[in-house]
């Protein structure tokens, strides 16, 4: 922060400095003019005035005796001035000037019409200077006339070369001493309202600096409060939604490893009971393996095959449930007629319905529409669900499996008589590792199957709900987008 209210100060100065000197500039510039503007509101008439005193011309030519008095003449009112007398076509016929040094054969005419033929006093106007090609000056103009007829111009510079040396190394020592006493109070002036100025603009940008260091610091709750946001609004209310953004992104890592930590210890329980079951009955046969019949060694080379069975399927769902938390899983889709995949899933879970005396039955009409989906995934929600049907539907209840076909949309509904869940367990059956405890069956399993459901038709951007009652059943309800060509 020091080093930014420094650095702005520095630029500030470098401002006024320059500045300062633009002002000195303009002001000499504008002085300059201003005493030039005097001299010519001063002597502005003195061609007018010395023209009708003497007749510089005669019969075309020059008065030499006329001119000798104009010379002297003007030398006693002004000795800076310098006088010419131009044609009718603004050439030089003569001219009295200190030093005899006139570069210029010609002068222009048009600011000298300019100058006489203006009425109420004389304008601010400068002209040519024969001694400095290329510069000009302020001067008096006036025609000569011979009868009515216009016979040349007397042109007088009253700035003369002498006279503006003089005057212009004063002018410059004194603008100088003038510009350089006020340049150095209104820098120092300027320079001390600028810092406090910085310094108090730059308050709120210092209380902002202060919490983000709290922030960082590990106060999460510091924020910039609406007094503080002064002349930075968006950068202090940005900096609220990014610290609210980042303690809500720090909870839900916190919720993350909370859930990464109960589905490892969840895992290694389960694991670890097929393991130890496995385990068990392979020490059995290996201890006992002289003492045992046929029959006795067939059950438990069953058991360690159903615990190798539940091992494989648990591993799988973990795998499976992982890559789509992942999503390193995509939805292939294609159309389909999910009347026909309804069917087949149903087939292949009937003979384990039949040992259970549970009956599996499908309402389908026959003109169901194709469905855009992965038929591959969908395959699998079915699998998931009726295991989960099959699961908790308890001997002579039955298993309905229905479609329907809407606008743009066929419902999928799958409903069991088992159970049922209780109402305030509902929102929750679909995290991983769910189970109902009020039911000692929903303690069976790993958890993962409903959330593999969700999971996969959110990569259709479908969602699945529930409708359940305590000891009435489940129904499980999601819909699937009608293909159109």
């Amino acid at each position: 922060m020091n080093k930014l209210y420094w650095k702005i100060s520095l630029g500030l100065l470098g401002l006024l400095t320059v500045l300062g000197l633009i002002y000195i500039l303009i002001t000499a510039y504008i002085g300059k003019n201003y005493v030039q503007e005097i001299n010519q509101r001063l002597y502005g008439s003195i061609a007018d005035t010395t023209v009708n005193q003497v007749r510089p011309l005669v019969n075309g030519q020059v008065d030499t005796a006329a001119i000798q008095e104009i010379m002297h003449s003007l030398m006693v009112i002004n000795p800076s001035l310098e006088v010419y007398l131009l044609d009718i076509e603004g050439h030089i016929i003569t001219y009295v000037a200190p030093y005899k040094r006139v570069q210029l054969e010609k002068v222009s005419l048009d600011p000298v019409i300019e100058f006489i033929e203006s009425e109420e006093g004389k304008p601010f106007i400068k002209g040519d200077d024969p001694r400095n090609p290329g510069e000009q000056k302020v001067f008096s103009a006036a025609p000569i006339l011979e009868g009515n007829e216009l016979a040349g111009y007397m042109y007088i510079i009253l700035d003369s070369e002498e006279q503006a040396s003089v005057s212009s190394a004063l002018s410059g020592s004194y603008m100088l001493k003038l510009g350089s006493t006020l340049f150095f109070l209104a820098l120092t002036g300027a320079l001390m309202i600028g810092l406090l100025a910085i310094w108090y603009l730059t308050r709120n940008l210092r209380h902002l600096i202060r919490v983000v260091r709290r922030f960082q610091e590990g106060d999460y709750e510091a924020r910039i409060e609406g007094k503080h946001l002064g002349e930075l609004p968006p950068l202090g209310a940005t900096f609220n939604e990014m610290a609210d953004q980042i303690v809500a992104n720090i909870e839900q890592l916190k919720s993350v490893e909370t859930l990464r930590r109960e589905l490892i210890a969840n895992v290694s329980h389960d694991l670890r009971t097929p393991l130890a079951v496995i385990q068990g009955y392979a020490e059995t046969l290996q201890i006992k393996d002289q003492k045992l019949n046929q029959k006795e060694r067939n059950q438990l080379l069953e058991t360690i095959l159903k615990s190798t069975g539940n091992l494989e399927r648990l591993i799988g769902q973990l795998f499976e449930y992982s890559k789509l938390e992942a999503k390193q899983v995509q939805a292939e889709k294609e159309p389909f007629f999910i009347g026909e995949l309804a069917q087949d899933s149903l087939h292949k879970y009937r003979l384990l319905a039949e040992k259970k005396n549970i009956s599996l039955l499908l309402e389908a009409p026959p003109d169901l529409p194709l469905v855009f989906a992965d038929i591959g995934l969908v395959e699998r929600v079915f699998q998931n669900l009726l295991d989960n049907a099959l699961k908790f539907t308890p001997p002579g209840g039955k298993i309905n499996l229905s479609l329907k076909a809407f606008d743009n949309e066929v419902e999928v509904r799958i409903v069991d008589s088992g159970p049922g869940i209780p109402e305030e367990q509902q929102a929750y059956v679909f995290d991983r590792y769910y189970q109902n405890l009020k039911d000692p069956e929903r303690k069976k399993g790993a958890g993962l199957g409903l959330a593999i459901v969700k999971k996969i038709l959110e990569l259709h951007d479908c969602n699945i709900s529930i409708k359940s009652k305590w000891k009435e059943g489940t129904a499980f309800i999601f819909q699937l987008p009608v293909y159109s060509a």
